[in-house]
């Protein structure tokens, strides 16, 4: 029989022994040699959504008076764009500032601006109303770009596209060396979608008095989408 004064001595050396291995004395898996790999895939879609925005400005002594134009024109120009169903059309603000004298110190008259915005996914529709409102407002800009659904379908294939040329680098790096793969992790950046300008010129008030112009021209053209993908493979024996 163990003494009692040897007792606790002796339970905590077989605690001792019995403890298993920590985690942290445990040897370290090994470290697999690694490899970055980045890849780029482009492709192009077409500009099928188009915006425009037009306005009507007038200058008046009287704040009512000008009023009274611009609002007359505004009007007409939205009864103008409902016939043309393919065309939505929407009110994108006015304001109304006073013009000073010279001296700056009295008011002289006042200018209002009002604009309208237009979106269409057809280019005729849209530019045969354009050429329409030119007789009365005048065009601030026009720009095209894909619609979000041309837009994803693009993007879509074009993550394919990176995917499978980081797939087939990764296989010509690992074979080169005479190992296998796996992917250890990867990050796929896509680019934002940008509007392009399709017709680049601003035409003034003061020509809104000329026969009536012919359709806007509007070239479409194409959007490039960028799909960039890097990650990092783990080369195994």
């Amino acid at each position: 029989m163990i003494p009692a004064i040897i007792r606790p001595l002796a339970l905590l050396a077989f605690a001792i022994s019995a403890n298993p291995v920590s985690a942290a004395d445990a040897p370290a898996a090994p470290t697999l040699p690694t490899a970055d790999i980045s890849v780029e895939s482009s492709r192009s879609a077409p500009n099928d959504q188009f915006r425009a925005q037009v306005y009507a400005e007038a200058t008046d002594a009287s704040p009512g008076e000008v009023a009274r134009k611009v609002n007359a024109i505004v009007t007409q120009a939205i009864q103008t764009a409902r016939a043309h169903s393919a065309v939505k059309v929407r009110s994108a603000g006015n304001s109304t500032y006073p013009v000073y004298g010279k001296t700056g110190r009295s008011i002289e008259a006042w200018r209002m601006r009002s604009s309208l915005a237009l979106e269409s996914n057809d280019a005729a529709a849209l530019s045969e109303l354009l050429g329409k409102l030119q007789q009365s407002m005048a065009v601030a800009g026009l720009s095209a770009a894909p619609s979000p659904e041309t837009w994803k379908k693009i993007e879509d294939e074009a993550i394919a596209d990176a995917i499978s040329t980081f797939e087939g680098r990764a296989r010509l790096v690992a074979s080169s060396l005479k190992k296998k793969w796996k992917i250890k992790h990867l990050n796929v950046s896509t680019g934002g979608m940008q509007p392009k300008q399709a017709m680049p010129y601003v035409r003034a008030a003061a020509m809104m008095a000329e026969a009536a112009p012919p359709p806007a021209p509007i070239e479409a053209g194409d959007s490039q989408v960028t799909v960039n993908i890097s990650g990092q493979i783990e080369l195994i024996e």
